[in-house]
């Protein structure tokens, strides 16, 4: 608690001139973007078997095992195999799809695993075809496109529609920095990754709420201030509430990097990525591009 304390007072009567370099921030993010969809579709997402179909089988051993001696016995056997270690006696085996049927690679795999190992449990074996694979991405992006409308449709609403375009590109931002940073680490991408970028949005646009919230009331109170000078007053005086919520969640993620294991480790290190990118829009995205779409001149002109 006292640390929280010394953090907020820290934070609290800073007067740091953020829209000095918004230029070169705004700058850097476009070649962020361009260098995302550059790697996107030359060197593409590592899909899960979510979305590339393929077999998945969980496995509980009566003893703790050795994963790298599990890999090279299945591996020797089994084409296209993935086996990961989900805690000290369950392993997680993933199968990209095959011309064989799904029923009888299964076969092969446990009688494998029962000529070499005894009393194994099989927690779950999942079948996704390609086509349900298809459907998943349709369903997933439309999930994102959908997200975005309704955001931009709540700021507008609340704000004036400048406010609205801001949250977008600052959302657009977030969204393709992510992808590109699957793309270039090649941290497996299913559905839980599809999570991960509406926790992401979700984080960036609830801090750009809180900016913009604080820049429409200064608005209002100091009418013939430059906006330049709003700007900067609000971001300052918000900081401390943006450190603090940033940094109790990414100790949160970090947390779950750490011990979370394999399953969750894409998703925690993906949106551990997301939440600095989104803290970084929200101060040099979102509230920078209400200087190009002023939402004062209507008003002064009134």
């Amino acid at each position: 608690m006292t640390l929280l304390i010394k953090i907020r007072s820290l934070f609290s009567n800073t007067k740091i001139d953020f829209m000095s370099i918004h230029k070169i921030a705004i700058g850097f993010s476009i070649f962020c973007i361009i260098a995302s969809l550059i790697i996107l579709f030359t060197k593409g997402l590592n899909l899960g078997i979510d979305f590339s179909g393929g077999i998945l089988i969980e496995a509980r051993f009566e003893d703790s095992v050795d994963i790298s001696k599990i890999r090279n016995i299945i591996s020797s056997e089994i084409k296209d195999v993935q086996i990961q270690s989900s805690g000290e006696k369950d392993i997680l085996i993933r199968i990209s799809k095959s011309n064989q049927e799904q029923s009888m690679v299964v076969k092969s795999i446990q009688k494998i695993l029962q000529q070499n190992f005894s009393n194994i449990e099989y927690r779950k074996i999942d079948y996704v075809g390609p086509q349900i694979g298809s459907e998943l991405i349709y369903k997933g992006f439309f999930a994102l496109l959908l997200s975005f409308i309704f955001i931009m449709i709540y700021i507008w609403i609340r704000f004036d529609w400048q406010f609205g375009l801001g949250g977008i590109f600052a959302l657009v931002h977030d969204a393709i920095v992510t992808l590109g940073f699957f793309a270039i680490s090649q941290l497996e991408f299913n559905l839980t990754s599809i999570a991960s970028i509406l926790t992401i949005i979700g984080y960036s646009i609830n801090d750009s709420v809180v900016i913009y919230d604080r820049i429409r009331e200064n608005i209002r109170k100091y009418k013939k201030t430059n906006l330049s000078q709003i700007i900067n007053s609000s971001t300052n005086s918000t900081l401390s509430r943006t450190v603090l919520t940033a940094s109790t969640t990414l100790i949160s993620l970090l947390a779950l990097i750490i011990f979370g294991g394999d399953v969750l480790f894409s998703f925690s290190v993906a949106t551990f990525f997301g939440i600095l990118i989104g803290t970084y829009s929200s101060i040099y995205i979102s509230a920078p591009i209400l200087i190009y779409f002023d939402p004062t001149k209507n008003k002064k002109t009134k």
